[in-house]
């Protein structure tokens, strides 16, 4: 007899994990819609050029933001989306101090691991891949 635990992971963990992917889409999105589209606005980012490091971020942040939502090639482009957010707070936190919380850089360091898991665990059965019979389980499972 399957314990309560095992028929919790089995039955649950794939969709958590795809509403993992969802949430945190939604909420990578804002910053790409913010950079290049202006909403919500961020004063920051007026006048910021489509050609810039800032401009290629937003690029990523939406392309990736809307292929996560729907769980489309979501390995590859969680792995992508980790490394721009390392690059994130390698290049604008980490000069500032090496503590995250001083250098306002968590969000930017949590929102890289999460993606890196991601990238090895897929999009869970809520996903386009599931549907095009990607995998959806993780790679080790």
């Amino acid at each position: 007899m399957a314990s309560l635990t095992d028929t919790l992971d089995r039955n649950w963990a794939p969709r958590v994990l795809s509403i993992l992917r969802i949430a945190t889409a939604l909420f990578f999105l804002q910053h790409g819609f913010a950079k290049l589209l202006g909403f919500p606005h961020v004063a920051y980012f007026d006048g910021l050029q489509l050609f810039s490091l800032i401009g290629l971020a937003g690029v990523l942040e939406i392309v990736g933001g809307l292929l996560l939502l729907v769980g489309l090639f979501t390995r590859p482009v969680a792995f992508i989306l980790s490394g721009e957010m390392a690059v994130a707070y390698f290049s604008a936190h980490a000069p500032a101090s090496f503590f995250p919380l001083l250098n306002q850089g968590e969000l930017a360091a949590l929102y890289s691991f999460i993606f890196l898991y991601l990238a090895a665990a897929g999009g869970g059965v809520w996903s386009l891949d599931a549907a095009r019979g990607g995998s959806s389980r993780p790679a080790l499972a």
